[in-house]
């Protein structure tokens, strides 16, 4: 049977272009790809980039007080929204441009439409037209999830965040993960009134629980209002702004509302189960070590499958998928040991176990230190970091590595490729450090500050 493609991609973000133009500008394959909304898909357009931009543009407020301690004369002044907004939205567009231009130099056949899937081996656009392929990989990504409560629809997402025409003077963020921490940081750094609310004991669920406390810490003493065990009840709109009554019976109104409460996978009427792919709870795709789902001719990749959902994790994903299926060199998806950056103020930067996930695995040692670092300390800031290392009692295999910490997702792009090694605690203690920094506590800890 004769298809008119090999390869028919379904979303353009990072996933989903990698695996297109490597398969056609590296194996040959003839390839097709749909995205209806624009390319680049989450972390370009609407996630990632944008977000680290904002974080550092929000960064500049803190340096003028420590510019000021350094003998610089500094004055504060005021954040120019849109005038970054501009910017930022020409940097977007220019991001994309690119996204496009790796296709097409590339020889990918790129349709700017919604696609669904027809059967195991045909692809439906919006269009109307018909595009059949030998395979088919769904790169759909995921969207922001809005809780059922009344009023929801008064508040905003991570979506809308990059796009308002002015900042609100105060905002109420619901949700405790990585987004809501990094939003809240954000916008405080830009000198707006942030409040959180989050439904658990405490924010970052699933991170370390030392390092998580430390950032929270840290975000109460800069003047982010964390609300733990709260949730939102009931809003309703109260002239220009939003009043909100809280599980905990507190009523405030705020310009702003965001809803950072997570994220689903992208696979509503697609076709998907109907074509025999099998769903799981929350609609993520399920597949097999190989991104192969139940319907041997269609993959998944990225957000859609709700594996790791990080963009250098969609990569990967494309990198071996096309592995497997276009170079005849079957590989699984590796997901052990991906380090990851939460872009907090200070930054988390983790990579491996945490302490309380290994203490359930294996006798461990825990080295950590937490201290003022010179830079701050000199400033006369209260700021704190923290390096730790988690190590198993058996191997000596540094499990886990956890830094809070100014610049901290850097540093643990470097502690990852010891770590995925195999390093040991012992290579760690036989590295000279890098005097004076921050990171060389990670490898001056000899003594272990507790076991379990």
């Amino acid at each position: 049977m004769s298809f008119d493609y090999d390869l028919f991609v379904i979303g353009g973000g990072s996933g989903g272009v990698r695996a297109a133009r490597v398969a056609a500008g590296e194996t040959g394959a003839k390839v097709g790809l749909a995205e209806e909304d624009r390319y680049g898909g989450t972390c370009v357009i609407r996630g990632c980039v944008p977000k680290k931009l904002m974080v550092f543009a929000s960064g500049y407020s803190s340096m003028v007080d420590e510019a000021q301690a350094y003998g610089w004369d500094i004055q504060p002044g005021t954040f120019d929204w849109p005038g970054f907004r501009g910017k930022l939205e020409a940097e977007l567009d220019r991001l994309e441009g690119i996204y496009r231009k790796l296709l097409a130099n590339s020889g990918v056949d790129s349709f700017d439409t919604r696609a669904t899937i027809k059967d195991a081996h045909t692809v439906q656009l919006s269009t109307g037209e018909t595009r059949t392929a030998k395979h088919i990989l769904v790169a759909t990504g995921g969207h922001p999830v809005v809780p059922d409560v009344p009023g929801a629809e008064l508040a905003i997402t991570s979506n809308e965040i990059f796009h308002l025409k002015k900042l609100p003077k105060s905002i109420l963020i619901v949700g405790g993960g990585f987004i809501a921490c990094e939003f809240a940081c954000i916008l405080h750094g830009m000198g707006i009134e942030v409040m959180q609310y989050y439904r658990g004991a405490q924010i970052l669920r699933g991170f370390d629980d030392e390092a998580r406390g430390l950032i929270a810490t840290d975000m109460r003493e800069s003047g982010i209002d964390i609300c733990t065990g709260t949730n939102v009840l009931e809003m309703r709109k109260q002239g220009d702004r939003i009043w909100v009554k809280a599980t905990n019976g507190d009523e405030k109104v705020f310009d702003q509302v965001m809803f950072a409460t997570g994220r689903d996978p992208n696979t509503s009427g697609m076709g998907l189960e109907e074509t025999g792919v099998k769903l799981g709870r929350r609609g993520e795709i399920v597949v097999d070590d190989y991104s192969q789902t139940a319907v041997p001719s269609i993959y998944a990749i990225g957000d859609v499958t709700n594996r790791i959902n990080l963009t250098p994790v969609a990569i990967r994903e494309a990198m071996v998928f096309v592995d497997t299926v276009f170079r005849g060199n079957p590989t699984p998806v590796d997901h052990d040991l991906v380090p990851s950056a939460v872009f907090t103020q200070p930054e988390l930067g983790t990579v491996g176990l945490s302490e309380e996930d290994a203490r359930e695995q294996e006798p461990i040692e825990v080295y950590s230190t937490s201290f003022k670092p010179m830079q701050s300390s000199f400033a006369g800031k209260p700021d704190r970091v923290l390096m730790k290392l988690v190590v198993s009692q058996k191997t000596r295999k540094v499990l886990g590595c956890h830094i809070v910490a100014p610049a901290a997702g850097e540093m643990i792009q470097l502690a990852g490729i010891a770590i995925k090694m195999g390093a040991t605690k012992e290579d760690f203690d036989q590295t000279v450090a890098v005097h004076p920094t921050m990171s060389e506590e990670i490898v001056t800890m000899r003594a272990p500050v507790r076991t379990a």
